[in-house]
């Protein structure tokens, strides 16, 4: 079954943001969401080292607490990755602005951070998207910014939790200077940067029907795959396999870091 909240991924790429999504996350958690009315902001409180080390804990709960722990999950790079398209277990008892069910009616991130203060400040990069994401997110349900809240005031009893170690008056009001078009918008992700030999110009690619088809047939020769010129689901998973094992973010994106790896160190190149 596809959960109501597969809008999540045109969404955050038309804000152009960077997204990965995780197998299965359309069909992913314990039932469909009711009408969304907020966003709940936490912090994972997971391992200071790595983009997105909880990734595995959000996905399949906790000894206590049934996985998944929230839709969204944001890597200190700030890359979102889409998790679940249905409910889940990232809020407990609380309640804000007069709404108590939180895990049904409102969308969890959880934002990759220690919640100490080896990783405060958080990296700003991580920090401009949490807002441009959560903007792009209230733009598209037509909420105001005071319908995101952090877990911590959610939370009850008061002091019950403590995530995100962010000031979220400020969040709140990043998120509304963004939504009234008062911050510049994002860098989008480039068409073409110079390549790794000799400068050559190559295609910034990705899944969809076109693309360039001589660019698309050299990442598919470099992968060990199908030369067919055709940048669909198997190239993209191939790819996403070969930025596991080179230590990136399996975004299915073939940019500079990609071609680099794949033309200058091509022998740990995926094969399937």
């Amino acid at each position: 079954m596809t959960f109501t909240l597969v809008w999540l991924k045109d969404v955050l790429l038309k804000a152009g943001l960077k997204v990965a999504t995780i197998d299965g996350w359309e069909s992913r958690g314990s039932g469909d969401m009711g009408d969304i009315r907020g966003v709940i902001c936490h912090h994972t409180a997971g391992p200071r080292q790595g983009n997105m080390p909880s990734l595995k804990t959000i996905l399949n709960g906790r000894p206590d607490l049934p996985g998944p722990l929230a839709q969204l999950g944001l890597g200190r790079d700030g890359t979102w990755y889409l998790l679940a398209a249905g409910r889940c277990n990232h809020a407990g008892q609380g309640a804000w602005m007069g709404q108590t069910s939180a895990n049904t009616h409102f969308i969890g991130i959880e934002a990759e951070n220690t919640g100490v203060t080896n990783d405060f400040p958080w990296p700003s990069i991580q920090l401009d998207a949490y807002h441009r994401g959560v903007a792009a997110i209230f733009g598209h349900l037509r909420l105001k910014a005071d319908c995101c809240a952090g877990h911590k005031e959610f939370a009850l009893p008061k002091g019950r939790k403590t995530d995100p170690s962010l000031d979220m008056l400020a969040f709140r009001s990043r998120v509304d200077a963004i939504l009234a078009g008062s911050v510049v918008a994002a860098p989008a992700i480039p068409a073409a940067t110079p390549g790794p030999v000799g400068g050559a110009i190559r295609p910034t690619l990705r899944r969809g029907p076109t693309g360039d088809i001589d660019a698309i047939k050299l990442l598919q020769k470099e992968l060990g795959i199908e030369q067919a010129g055709v940048f669909g689901p198997k190239t993209e998973a191939a790819v996403r396999e070969f930025q596991r094992q080179h230590g990136m973010v399996p975004d299915g994106i073939v940019g500079p870091l990609t071609w680099e790896a794949l033309i200058v160190r091509p022998a740990g190149r995926a094969t399937g």
